[in-house]
């Protein structure tokens, strides 16, 4: 049986420039290519759970334009169920330029749209006790507390992907949340700028998390791997080393994974490690989505990496 994961959130469209070095001035610089690709947290994340095998949908919102309809056309392609992504007329749709060096650092500029209904009264909720895992970003808070309610009380897991977020946004989504996984900008956001320095504020700071509700907090720091805290204490999982070509949408490709594989009925630990195995995967391959790996390839990743 195929596996149902629904990806709340956002959607951008990525307009990408990869170049030697990153500008560090004012000025015209040459890039080696460019590309428009679909990209957001949990658009991504729906395309790589659909690119690992699961029966992925995407509820989210963006403009009645030419970018909105780019994204949904792409998505489609990509085998995700678009049905419930919705363009709304008047409204414009987010897009982000995207600077790519050889060594895979990037930095992003994004316009997150404009005149975007808030109000989730539109998602077919009922359609939410069919999946096997719920994922939201921080980004649609009132869509996101709205499906972690319903998956709550019909005991989904959900994942939420915790970046820099609106004052509020944390204290509303949390407390329906099961696994809330923070990028390091995200959970420096919520809990203080020195919540990272060390093991020790690491750990209290993962435990503000849980003490709003949630039964693992995790934070994702690149090439030191993840961290999470849970009921059984403090873990780490190292990250594979590869020869990073681009880290764009890594992120969002551990969350899409780690929802995917919480589906499918792994454990926490196996989760953790199949997530990093397919965002490192990413990594290797230039473009956001271009870079998902598939099943086939994670495995024979897996297996070539496996514990002695």
């Amino acid at each position: 049986m195929s596996v149902r994961i629904i990806c709340l959130g956002n959607t951008v469209l990525d307009k990408v420039w990869p170049v030697y070095d990153l500008p560090t001035t004012g000025g015209k610089f040459r890039a080696s290519d460019y590309m428009e690709l679909g990209g957001g947290m949990a658009a991504n994340a729906a395309v790589a759970a659909a690119r690992l095998g699961g029966d992925a949908a995407y509820w989210g919102r963006a403009g009645d334009d030419v970018p909105g309809h780019t994204m949904k056309k792409e998505m489609a392609a990509c085998g995700v169920d678009v049905s419930q992504f919705r363009l709304f007329q008047h409204a414009r749709s987010s897009t982000s330029a995207i600077i790519v060096s050889h060594d895979g650092e990037r930095m992003i500029v994004n316009y997150r749209g404009a005149d975007i209904p808030d109000a989730p009264d539109w998602l077919p909720l009922d359609q939410v006790k069919a999946a096997q895992a719920i994922h939201a970003d921080i980004r649609w808070v009132e869509g996101a507390c709205a499906i972690f309610a319903v998956a709550r009380a019909a005991n989904i897991p959900t994942v939420l992907d915790g970046e820099i977020a609106a004052d509020g946004a944390y204290l509303a989504v949390l407390p329906l949340v099961d696994h809330a996984i923070f990028s390091e900008p995200g959970l420096r956001s919520f809990c203080g700028k020195d919540c990272l320095d060390n093991d020790a504020n690491r750990r209290t700071a993962l435990k503000k998390v849980r003490d709003l509700g949630c039964r693992v907090a995790a934070v994702t720091r690149g090439a030191k791997g993840t961290i999470w805290l849970d009921d059984h204490g403090l873990h780490h999982q190292p990250a594979f080393s590869v020869h990073v070509v681009d880290t764009t949408g890594a992120g969002d490709v551990f969350h899409g994974a780690y929802a995917f594989a919480l589906g499918e009925g792994q454990t926490v630990t196996h989760a953790m490690r199949f997530a990093s195995a397919v965002a490192a995967l990413k990594c290797t391959r230039q473009g956001g989505r271009a870079g998902i790996p598939t099943r086939e390839e994670v495995e024979t990743f897996l297996s070539e990496h496996a514990k002695k």
